[in-house]
C-alpha cells in the first residue's frame, strides 16, 4: 500500500522506520515545522524529521493540516492510507483524502485514557497494565473503531520514559499487522464500550508539584509518570530538586512529611504522610540528573530538613 505517515516525536520513529522496510511505500511523510528551541532559540527539526531525512522521504511540515496547498500536495501523492503516530488532531478533510481513510497508533487500551498523555495517566493512577490500540480515525478524539491492540504489564520501576519507549516498539508491531490485515482485506474493527471511557488530559507543569502529605507510593507514581519530563519536584532551601526515579518503604519515623529523615553518602529517605520515599535519581534545576549515589556527594540538606508543600 501507498502510504502517508504523520507523525513529531521520537515515539513515532520505530513505526515509521518499520513500515518503510516492509513491502509498503511511504509516500510522504508529515511532521511539525522546525521551531527554536531551548536558551539559544535554535531552531530545531522535529525526531520524525531527522529519521525521514535519514531514509531519504519526502517531509511535509504544514503550518495548518487545513492549508488549500497542502491538501493538494496530499491528495497529488493518491496514497492509500494515512497512518498517524504521536501528531496533531486531523481535520476531515484530510482523513478523507486516501482511498481507505486514516489509522492512529494510540499508547493505551481504549477506551481508557483518550487524549494527549496516557502513558503518563496510567503510571500516575498506579494501572499494572496498559498497551496500545491501532484504530480507525474519526472526527472525535480517540473514538474510533479498534483495528486491534497488544498489553504489556507495568513495572514498578517504569517511568514514563522506559515504558513509551517500550510501547513504541510494540506499536509498531501492532501496526504491521494492522496495515496487514487491511491490505488483505480482512480487517474487523470493533466499536469502543463508551461505558469505559476515560481520559488523558495534557500534563500541566504544576502537576508535578510533589505533596509530602501524600502515601510515599502516591508519590513514587507521580514521580514515574512524570519522568523525564516535565518532571515532579520540590523546593529545599530555595532549590527546585526534581524527583525522576524512586523507591518507597512502608515504616514511619514519626517526622514531619517532607521531613529528611536519612541523609548518608549513597541515599536520601524523605517522611511523607505514609511510608519513606527513597530517591533514585534526582536533579538540581538547571543541572543534570544523577543517581542518587552521585548526587548525594554535593547534596546541601541534613536530617531534619523538610522539603516545602
Amino acid at each position: 500500500m501507498k502510504i502517508i505517515f504523520m507523525g513529531t516525536p521520537a515515539f513515532a520513529i520505530e513505526s515509521l522506520r518499520m513500515i518503510y522496510h516492509s513491502g509498503h511505500e511511504v509516500s510522504a511523510v508529515v511532521t511539525a515545522p522546525d521551531k527554536p528551541c531551548g536558551r539559544g532559540r535554535r531552531i530545531e527539526e522535529s525526531a520524525v524529521k531527522q529519521a525521514a531525512r535519514e531514509l531519504n522521504l519526502t517531509v511535509y511540515q504544514p503550518e495548518k493540516l487545513t492549508d488549500p496547498i497542502f491538501l493538494t500536495q496530499m491528495a497529488e501523492l493518491r496514497a492509500d492510507l494515512m497512518v498517524v503516530v504521536a501528531f496533531r488532531i486531523l481535520p476531515v478533510v484530510a482523513i478523507q483524502i486516501p482511498r481507505l481513510g486514516a489509522i492512529n497508533l494510540h499508547a493505551s487500551l481504549l477506551p481508557r485514557y483518550r487524549g494527549a498523555a496516557p502513558i503518563q495517566w496510567a503510571l500516575i493512577n498506579g494501572d499494572r497494565v496498559t498497551g496500545v490500540s491501532i484504530f480507525q480515525i474519526e472526527p472525535t478524539v480517540d473514538t474510533g473503531r479498534v483495528i486491534l491492540q497488544r498489553e504489556t504489564a507495568i513495572n514498578d520501576e517504569d517511568t514514563a520514559g522506559s515504558l513509551a519507549f517500550r510501547l513504541a516498539h510494540i506499536g509498531a508491531e501492532a501496526l504491521l499487522e494492522a496495515l496487514d490485515q487491511i491490505n488483505r482485506g480482512v480487517s474487523q474493527p470493533l466499536e469502543q464500550d463508551e461505558r469505559r471511557a476515560t481520559t488523558a488530559p495534557k500534563i500541566k507543569p504544576e502537576l508535578g508539584a510533589i505533596n509530602w502529605h501524600c502515601p510515599a507510593i502516591e508519590i513514587r507514581r507521580l514521580i514515574h509518570g512524570l519522568s523525564p519530563q516535565p518532571g515532579a519536584y520540590s523546593h529545599l532551601k530555595g532549590q527546585r530538586i526534581r524527583f525522576l526515579q524512586a523507591a518507597v518503604s512502608s515504616e514511619m519515623s514519626g517526622a514531619r512529611p517532607g521531613e529528611i529523615i536519612v541523609c548518608g553518602k549513597r541515599r536520601l529517605g524523605i517522611q511523607t504522610g505514609s511510608g519513606i520515599l527513597w530517591p533514585l535519581q534526582l536533579q538540581i534545576e538547571g543541572r543534570n540528573a544523577h543517581p542518587v549515589q552521585v548526587f548525594m556527594c554535593g547534596f546541601q540538606g541534613k536530617t531534619g530538613d523538610r522539603f516545602e508543600d
